[in-house]
């Protein structure tokens, strides 16, 4: 699979990560461990995002 497919189906889950928090945020008793669930996911599809693209070294 090419790279800029990759990265751009990883752009797109961040996005929809984005908006399943603001989503959860906003509603009226927000679940605080779902929230933090999809802020790691989201953390993780942003590390792979900057690894594709060559911005984070492998250590």
């Amino acid at each position: 699979m090419n790279e800029t497919v990759d990265l751009a189906k990883l752009e797109a889950r961040h996005t929809a990560l984005e908006n399943e928090i603001d989503r959860e945020l906003h509603r009226p008793l927000p679940d605080q461990a779902h929230i933090t669930e999809l802020k790691r996911e989201k953390l993780r599809v942003k590390e792979e995002m900057a690894l594709l693209s060559g911005e984070l070294a492998v250590a």
